[in-house]
């Protein structure tokens, strides 16, 4: 098979290239392609040989969608023989789904498309003038990829018009993120619980969205309730006042940004992760911390929920309400050992070599036909 990927994404997100990774072990042969604007550092970037990175477009002018795209379109075709794919894969709805539609129009190479957190919350949600060119790439698509059941609910209810919602649904497919094997090579045994000193950790940006006042005001409930409870925090401060307001709290411990190997024994020495974003299109913490035994708290309705059935490998919470946080953390409390054991087993659908699957049994099913 030979595929293209459109990933404007790439340099700043290299979880990507386990999956590329994969797929050339499978004997796949793939391009990916990977616009960037003309002040990017192209020279330190090392995404893998089968690569091109193009500097085809200036920084300001992703403010004008189409005078942007028409640069990248137009680009590609020159740098690229792209009537020789099979099939393209866009990593993203609107930016890269855009590109792959007008090479569809114009060479009826078949693509499926991404769905990304900034479709949803950026594209969809501001960018009214641009709905249209989003559905009509959904509508041409072959498969849509989204991260989670809510994202691909979210999207269907709210801005898909009637007439398509069930064309759009039907070829709709939900597969996860990754995580490295590191995690999986690295697993430890079942984990043990003291009751008595519930340890939680967050790992992430310090920032709104993340909302850790929230998870802060549920261990308040949780203290008063008579637990001793500590509050672990890793990652970038991104949002100066939250770290200010936390930073003296008895119970909150910061310890700053971390490597893997860092992280593996933090997450260790803790008992539940927890992380009630207000957007999130999937979070791949989450599945490095069942990995590791930890169940988890989600949000209900993001990336993460409906990954598993509710209960099984943590809670899905509502990210405004510190009492339900509060109280879905004591249901994990009272089933730790069988949700640890449950995040321990099935951690492993987040294995790249599971998800490869999934991807080259939809590129053959789309290329047969």
């Amino acid at each position: 098979m030979k595929v293209l990927h459109i990933n404007s994404y790439f340099n700043g997100s290299m979880f990507y290239k386990n999956l590329y990774d994969k797929q050339i072990e499978k004997g796949i042969d793939l391009k990916v392609y990977v616009p960037v604007n003309y002040s990017t550092n192209v020279s330190n970037l090392n995404l893998g040989e089968y690569t091109t990175i193009s500097s085809n477009h200036g920084r300001n002018e992703r403010y004008i969608f189409q005078v942007k795209h028409s640069k990248i379109y137009k680009d590609i075709i020159r740098k690229l023989d792209v009537e020789n794919y099979e099939l393209i894969h866009a990593h993203s709805l609107f930016s890269n789904g855009y590109i792959a539609e007008k090479i569809y129009e114009k060479y009826k190479i078949p693509y499926i498309v991404a769905v990304r957190n900034t479709d949803v919350y950026t594209f969809f949600k501001y960018m009214v003038h641009l709905r249209k060119i989003g559905i009509d790439i959904l509508r041409k698509a072959q498969k849509v990829i989204f991260l989670s059941t809510g994202y691909r609910n979210y999207i269907i209810d709210n801005y898909i018009p009637e007439e398509l919602k069930e064309q759009i649904k039907s070829k709709s497919i939900v597969i996860p993120n990754g995580i490295e094997d590191f995690w999986y090579d690295n697993k430890t045994g079942n984990k043990i619980l003291n009751k008595k000193k519930i340890k939680l950790i967050y790992v992430g940006k310090i920032n709104k969205n993340k909302n850790i006042s929230a998870t802060i005001k549920s261990i308040e409930i949780l203290i008063r309730e008579g637990f001793e409870v500590y509050y672990t925090i890793v990652g970038k401060i991104e949002d100066e006042k939250i770290y200010n307001k936390i930073k003296e709290l008895p119970f909150v411990e910061y310890l700053g940004a971390m490597t893997k190997e860092e992280l593996l024994e933090v997450y260790r020495n803790h008992d539940i992760f927890i992380m009630p974003s207000i957007h999130e299109s999937f979070g791949l913490v989450y599945a490095e911390a069942i990995s590791q035994g930890l169940p988890v708290v989600y949000s209900e309705g993001q990336g993460f929920d409906g990954q598993f059935e509710e209960g099984l490998v943590g809670n899905s919470v509502n990210p405004r309400s510190p009492e339900d946080i509060a109280q879905k953390i004591n249901s994990i409390i009272n089933k730790y050992d069988a949700i640890s054991k449950n995040c321990f087993k099935l951690s492993h659908k987040f294995k790249w070599e599971f998800i490869e699957q999934e991807y080259n049994n939809i590129y053959s099913n789309i290329i047969k036909n």
